[in-house]
């Protein structure tokens, strides 16, 4: 199969990949969120020169010759690029054989268990945990994550005594059945970490994210290894190779992969079957209702290793105002706290025709 065509609809904040073969075939992908009007023209320039005319049997060594060819773009823009077309072509691949991709990756439609997703750190922990009762009373969610410190906050709080306040009124106002993570987001220095983690583990909670800036591996693995709980990670990272050292040094008990951040759904697999060999789980990272999500739910229904849950965001328009309008049908819908990848061949969804019309357009061809 080759590619004749690479189209792009995007906004500053989300962009649609169509791609097309020789036969006429065509799927649908995504870049990465946020500045995805960047993204899209370093898929113009850097990614669709390397891919299109090419054979994409082997996806995993075209995506390798594009890094290649790329040499000397090792970054994330490239990455979040590449997994446009990536994705787009394993939804050609489902419609071709007429079954979704979680099931050519090796899995099943079914149900994946989802946790509810906090965004926010400007929320009281009094209002945080009334809305997450809100979602466990209307969609039956069971585990719900909410956020610590700063955002890359060099140990600052996001007010003083905020973080300190959440983690004992989550418990007490979840209740002890409740699954409780954290995310961090590269907060800390691994001694203030490990003094919060021991306050985690004392009101039960099980996922502790990102707590240490995370290209400080070495820091991160300090805070694993002190800990009883699970340390989490990963999400930024979109370098194989520190993927490998990521997981041959253990400095996470379970790997977040971002599916786009990373380059795509084959690029994700292969750090899949890295955490597979180490025994330790995967739950990647998917912070926002784009497609993002929807790719995990059918990674999650495939790999071996997969984690407990889905991560699902939680936040409506007021905090991601351009997810509105994207699908002519939503594919997120939560039930009994589980989310669902239906049998729709590739990835089952149809992008809103009036918010392609509304998108800035550019094509490549062959």
């Amino acid at each position: 199969m080759k590619l004749t065509a690479i189209e792009t609809f995007t906004n500053e904040f989300v962009g649609f990949v169509r791609v097309t073969a020789e036969d006429g075939a065509q799927g649908w992908g995504q870049v990465s969120t946020y500045h995805s009007d960047i993204t899209c023209e370093v898929l113009h320039r850097q990614v669709a020169p390397w891919m299109l005319g090419q054979d994409c049997s082997d996806l995993d060594d075209l995506l390798d010759l594009v890094t290649e060819r790329e040499h000397k773009f090792p970054g994330s823009y490239l990455r979040r690029a590449m997994a446009g077309v990536d994705t787009a072509i394993w939804d050609l691949r489902g419609k071709q054989a007429g079954k979704p991709v979680a099931e050519l990756l090796g899995g099943s439609a079914g149900t994946i268990r989802a946790y509810a997703s906090s965004m926010k750190r400007d929320i009281t922990p009094r209002d945080e945990a009334e809305r997450m009762k809100r979602l466990r009373d209307a969609h039956g969610f069971d585990a719900f994550k909410v956020r610590a410190g700063a955002e890359v906050g060099r140990g600052r709080d996001e007010w003083p005594g905020r973080t300190e306040e959440i983690v004992p009124t989550m418990r007490r106002e979840m209740g002890d059945s409740a699954a409780l993570l954290i995310d961090a987001n590269s907060c800390y220095a691994p001694a203030q970490a490990i003094e919060l983690g021991k306050l985690l583990q004392d009101h039960g909670f099980s996922h502790f994210e990102e707590p240490c800036p995370y290209w400080e591996l070495e820091q991160t693995k300090e805070v694993s290894e002190a800990l009883d709980m699970d340390v989490t990670g990963g999400e930024q990272d979109c370098d194989l190779t520190t993927w490998r050292r990521m997981i041959d040094m253990r400095a996470v008990d379970v790997v977040q992969p971002d599916i786009l951040y990373l380059g795509g759904i084959c690029r994700t697999l292969r750090v899949a079957r890295m955490a597979e060999a180490a025994a330790l789980p995967v739950t990647p990272h998917c912070a926002n209702l784009s497609l993002v999500t929807l790719f995990t739910m059918h990674l999650l229904r495939a790999i071996p290793n997969a984690g407990k849950y889905l991560e699902f965001s939680i936040e409506g328009e007021d905090y991601y105002p351009w997810q509105d309008g994207l699908f002519v049908e939503d594919p997120y819908r939560i039930e009994d706290g589980h989310a669902r990848v239906t049998e729709a061949p590739g990835w089952g969804v149809e992008i809103c025709p009036e918010w392609l019309a509304r998108s800035a357009y550019k094509v490549s061809r062959a």
